[in-house]
């Protein structure tokens, strides 16, 4: 049995690798001790209640209990921020809160704003650009460039559905790319 003083002599990393292989939750209890006052400061900033704060911590030591044994996480610190930053954010959703300023413009892509319309139109363009441009390309580079890319299919299972060795697939989904960009460049 260690003592106290031996916890808080180790890094967050060390501890953590004795949790992961002693799988004792005391260790993740040392760890997750260590910044009770972080956590709270994070759940304050969003939520702006003590005592809704203070329920907050807690929610996210539990998740971090659950979390953490099913996670090789490399970096404590800025894992248990993100996880209480989320759950701040998930409870003001769910609670019809306002979202501070701040995140609205930290999150900006998750809120879109007005201003957005014109780029969202840009990329609605170009993409139609791609769409046509695909339809210029050989049978081979457009099946495999669709498999690729659209289908999220690797080089091994495209080279089993189409019969062509993966040098084939490779080649032709980086001329087929390469055809595409240079339509497209044409047409801009």
């Amino acid at each position: 049995m260690r003592s106290n003083d031996t916890y808080q002599q180790l890094t967050d990393q060390e501890l953590l690798q004795l949790f992961y292989k002693e799988r004792d939750q005391q260790l993740l209890g040392h760890l997750l001790q260590r910044y009770t006052l972080l956590l709270f400061g994070v759940c304050m900033k969003y939520l702006k209640n003590e005592e809704i704060a203070k329920d907050g911590v807690q929610q996210v030591f539990l998740k971090a209990l659950q979390e953490v044994p099913r996670y090789e996480i490399t970096y404590f610190k800025s894992w248990i921020y993100m996880v209480a930053k989320n759950y701040c954010l998930m409870y003001l959703r769910d609670h019809n809160k306002h979202i501070p300023d701040e995140l609205k413009e930290q999150h900006s892509k998750v809120l879109p704003q007005e201003d957005d319309r014109e780029e969202k139109q840009e990329k609605e363009q170009l993409l139609g650009l791609i769409e046509r441009g695909l339809e210029t390309l050989n049978n081979e580079q457009k099946t495999c460039v669709t498999l690729f890319y659209l289908q999220k299919k690797s080089y091994q299972e495209i080279s089993q559905a189409t019969g062509q060795t993966l040098l084939q697939v490779k080649s032709h989904i980086q001329n087929g790319k390469r055809n595409i960009k240079i339509w497209v460049e044409r047409r801009q």
